[in-house]
């Protein structure tokens, strides 16, 4: 089972923004969300392309040139 990278994206950056406050500890949990979600990110995009399946339905086919 593959990993779910943009949902988990979605939620630290949900997390992130509600740590709206000014205070010391929201802004230093901010700078650790953030850290989590560039590697979420680089995860994310170092994922192998998955192969997608292509079904053929019967119709006319193409005129060959």
């Amino acid at each position: 089972m593959q990993s779910n990278f943009a949902a988990a994206r979605a939620l630290l950056e949900n997390a992130q923004a509600l740590l709206d406050g000014d205070d010391d500890k929201s802004g230093k949990l901010r700078e650790a969300l953030d850290l989590l979600i560039e590697a979420v990110l680089t995860a994310e995009h170092s994922q192998p392309a998955v192969a997608s399946n292509i079904v053929r339905f019967p119709g006319k086919r193409a005129a060959a040139r």
